[in-house]
């Protein structure tokens, strides 16, 4: 088969299509003719050399794919040859076949196209494990989503309103403001233009965020407690802002808040397995009802990884980046 291969890290020409190959579907797994992939934050660090594979996945990038099933590893059931799925992985995606744990398969949901499928499990999965298995947010709640027009914000706003939580982004420009009005944000922040901490405590009457979804890390980090409300929750799943920040424990004592952070790739496959089962009975139904959508930018073919890489770090995008097959 062919896949995306990373000879030496770089830029974007790092990535090569290049033979490799086929992958096995071993004890308890699936192998998937790859239809579609996606383009995420962590193929970029990986990429340049800074985030390397967990021990025993594959070596190329990909942390999510769409396809249908070709062959069952021993010890699988539920699932056939041929049936059309989306799969969190570990790696891999950015190739023709990929070998999955069963447990972190997805059948496509109704309503969603089998390329569009690769845009869902990587967000979905990191939405709702971060902002409702762990933070908890609950109807009524305000949500702040910094990165609202990224692929995890756009999904982010999207679950927020569906479970009836009032919803806060920032975004940078008006353009991209738009867009997360347009899928049901009710407070925008500009946070080229704005102070988010202002912004937000006009807009709740003082009181703040309950929950927060942040990407940014240490920059944020001071602001974000600024931001909370009493009993508030931060939850950080990103580090485009940096590592290490100081932190103020008077804030979280005096606002009995609470600061996660989390990682999805590392984690064991019985905890991804839990999270992908929460996934289809809470958020499967919900993009059925076509209260929940994918919200993709732009297809490219697997060969123009690069330039789907330039895309991404340059931020001109809204929701997510596929690679087809």
């Amino acid at each position: 088969m062919h896949a995306i291969t990373i000879e030496q890290p770089g830029g974007p020409e790092a990535l090569v299509w290049a033979e490799v190959h086929d992958p096995v579907a071993g004890e308890g797994e699936v192998l998937v003719e790859v239809a579609a992939s996606a383009v995420n934050r962590a193929d970029v660090l990986q990429r340049q050399g800074f985030y390397d594979p967990p021990p025993g996945a594959s070596r190329y990038p990909g942390l999510e794919c769409s396809g249908r099933i070709v062959a069952l590893g021993p010890g699988v059931s539920g699932w056939a040859v041929g049936d059309e799925v989306c799969a969190l992985l570990s790696g891999g995606g950015y190739a023709q076949k990929v070998a999955v744990p069963a447990g972190q398969l997805l059948p496509v949901p109704e309503g969603v196209d089998l390329v569009t499928a690769a845009a869902l499990p990587e967000v979905v999965a990191t939405v709702w494990s971060n902002v409702f298995m762990v933070a908890g947010l609950r109807p009524g709640e305000t949500l702040l989503v910094h990165g609202g027009s990224s692929g995890i914000g756009t999904m982010a706003v999207q679950l927020g309103k569906a479970v009836g939580a009032r919803v806060a982004v920032t975004a940078g420009g008006k353009e991209k403001l738009a867009r997360c009005a347009e899928l049901g944000a009710d407070v925008l922040i500009d946070y080229r233009e704005q102070d988010f901490v202002e912004e937000l405590r006009a807009a709740t009457g003082g009181a703040g965020a309950d929950v927060i979804l942040d990407i940014m890390g240490a920059k944020y980090l001071a602001r974000n407690l600024d931001a909370l409300a009493v009993n508030g929750r931060l939850a950080v799943i990103g580090l485009q802002g940096g590592v290490k920040a100081e932190l103020d424990l008077r804030t979280l004592l005096a606002k009995r808040a609470a600061v996660t952070a989390t990682s999805l790739r590392a984690r064991p496959l019985e905890e991804k397995a839990a999270i992908i089962a929460a996934v289809r009975e809470h958020v499967w139904p919900l993009i059925a009802a076509g209260r929940v959508r994918p919200v993709v930018h732009a297809a490219y073919p697997i060969a123009q990884a690069p330039e789907a890489h330039r895309v991404l770090e340059a931020s001109t995008h809204v929701g997510k980046l596929l690679l087809t097959l």
